[in-house]
């Protein structure tokens, strides 16, 4: 791994990769359970914001991939012409600690899973921690292998396994759940509501898909199989999670089928579903907040980083609070949509595609800015995750994520021509 632009002669990934990639990724119980937060809004409804979400959402998150397709750089570094080669820091410093939060609460659901399933056995099987520490060493080791032959027959082989498991559960929420009047909830949740919290899974993933996306043989086949691989897939995953909720009312939808897989025979597909779904949507954690360590300073070598983040994210799942998960897909939605409404709009509006990569190497070039700091870019990004915030602490309807991007990517916009206008 290296922060340097990835040679067009090293890229090595093609379309099926990444459909592979990011179904891999979205095969999870974390986006089932997501899904159950939807119960409110009924079945309907519920579906319509799902694929509206994964609409919006993934169409954003594979733009901010075109970046490292076409230049071969890592996310935190295509953030540079936008935010300054200092200013991509703040972004990579957050987006660590966002990457370790979310690797902990994938290994926190696997754990309670992989307990449920061996609470027959009485033994080691039976305990959260075991398997918080066996699957988060095995995510480890997968990311340490990204991009590499081994590690693409892995992910096929994985993925296969996955999409039967996942066929396997969908059929046990139609006919395994006890039928009737769906349950749902005397709540009610507004439409823009609940469209934040499905854009804000796709979005989650806008600060490190650069990081795969940079090692394509093809901008538009990845972009494409990027889009359609994760949207498929995770919206499947959501609309499970909804489905089970509203059928029985449970606040645990992914873990409510999976005992009744164990219950009827199928322990070990749902193993299989714990431990290789947790890994393939786990590792680009890892992966990624490497990259974006390496963004704030290259001189540490990545394999220890790899380490030390994967040791990390393992102590945090020991102890991270999850009943703050939707608290947390909130916060993600308030720091990363306004971001890239920036560095979109820097990039496909002003810049029209065209970045000069050697520059975003060399303090006091291009993109140094002042003293490495864009702050016509800060300033955007802060009035774009305020009107979030604002409209999530006022209650409205409308939703934040929607207008949190239009804010920052017209503010951003309207600063940066008015600035070239006053140096000419």
């Amino acid at each position: 791994m290296n922060i340097r632009p990835v040679a067009v002669s090293e890229r090595t990934l093609g379309g099926s990769d990444y459909f592979l990639l990011w179904a891999g990724v979205a095969i999870s119980l974390a986006e089932i359970w997501a899904g159950g937060f939807l119960a409110p809004m009924g079945l309907w409804m519920g579906i319509g914001v799902i694929i509206l979400g994964h609409i919006i959402g993934n169409t954003f998150m594979a733009l901010g991939g075109v970046i490292g397709s076409e230049h071969g750089i890592m996310s935190m570094v295509s953030l540079r012409p936008s935010f300054g080669i200092r200013g991509s820091s703040i972004a990579a410093i957050l987006n660590i600690i966002q990457l370790i939060g979310w690797s902990s609460i994938m290994l926190i659901i696997a754990g309670r899973a992989g307990a449920m399933l061996g609470q027959g056995t009485d033994g080691i099987l039976a305990s959260g921690h075991f398997w918080i520490i066996l699957v988060g060493f095995g995510t480890l080791l997968w990311a340490l292998y990204t991009g590499k032959t081994v590690w693409k027959i892995m992910q096929t082989v994985a993925m296969a396994a996955l999409f039967l498991v996942i066929l396997s559960m969908s059929y046990v929420s139609i006919t395994g759940l006890e039928a009737g009047v769906p349950a749902g909830s005397h709540d009610t949740m507004p439409f823009m509501t609940g469209l934040d919290l499905v854009i804000a899974m796709p979005i989650s993933w806008m600060p490190l898909v650069a990081d795969y996306s940079r090692l394509s043989k093809n901008t538009t086949s990845a972009f494409w199989n990027t889009w359609w691989g994760y949207f498929i897939i995770s919206s499947w995953m959501y609309i499970l999670g909804l489905a089970a909720t509203l059928l029985t009312g449970s606040t645990d939808p992914g873990f409510l089928i999976l005992r009744i897989m164990g219950s009827i025979g199928l322990a070990l597909p749902a193993l299989v579903m714990v431990m290789l779904s947790t890994i393939t949507s786990d590792f680009p954690d890892i992966y990624s907040a490497t990259c974006s360590i390496m963004n704030i300073s290259s001189k540490v070598k990545p394999k220890t980083i790899m380490w030390v983040t994967g040791i990390v994210s393992i102590g945090v799942a020991l102890v991270f609070p999850v009943d703050q998960y939707e608290n947390f897909l909130l916060l993600i939605g308030a720091m990363f949509v306004p971001l890239f409404g920036v560095v979109l709009t820097d990039y496909f509006l002003l810049r029209c595609r065209r970045i000069d990569v050697d520059e975003l190497y060399k303090p006091g070039g291009m993109y140094w800015y002042t003293e490495g700091f864009n702050m016509l870019a800060l300033a955007s990004w802060a009035a774009g995750f305020i009107t979030f915030e604002f409209i999530a602490f006022m209650k409205y309807t409308v939703g934040g994520s929607i207008p949190a991007m239009f804010v920052a990517g017209l503010l951003y916009f309207s600063l940066t021509r008015m600035k070239e206008r006053t140096q000419k």
